[in-house]
């Protein structure tokens, strides 16, 4: 009577099936969580970008931004007054797993601030 063979290599077998499963659910949480980060970027620095417009004016707004926002990040700010508020708008573009490579869609951050120009 030949032996019994059973399960032996199983769990073997599993883990290399799992693994690309595993590695592509990775990819996807980090991608959840550079998202996140640049909304909260994009915030932050709208946030920034409009406290300095509405004290400094619009040159002071777009450096502000740019302040903000680290150089590998695809980044452009708006910035003008609206009636009593100053508005600045803050656009980073989607990374795809590191900032710096993205697809061109745009996470936008707006803030606004009531005037206060220095004379």
């Amino acid at each position: 009577m030949p032996p019994r063979r059973g399960d032996r290599g199983q769990v073997a077998l599993e883990f290399v099936g799992m693994v690309p499963l595993i590695l592509l659910l990775i990819a996807a949480v980090w991608e959840c969580v550079l998202i996140g980060y640049a909304f909260s970027l994009a915030g932050n620095a709208a946030d920034e970008a409009a406290r300095a417009g509405a004290v400094k004016g619009d040159g002071a707004c777009a450096s502000a931004a740019a302040k903000h926002i680290g150089g590998a990040w695809t980044m452009s700010a708006d910035c003008g007054e609206a009636g009593s508020l100053y508005k600045a708008t803050v656009k980073l573009n989607v990374p795809v797993f590191y900032p710096g490579l993205d697809i061109g869609v745009p996470i936008t951050g707006t803030a606004g601030a009531a005037m206060e120009r220095e004379d």
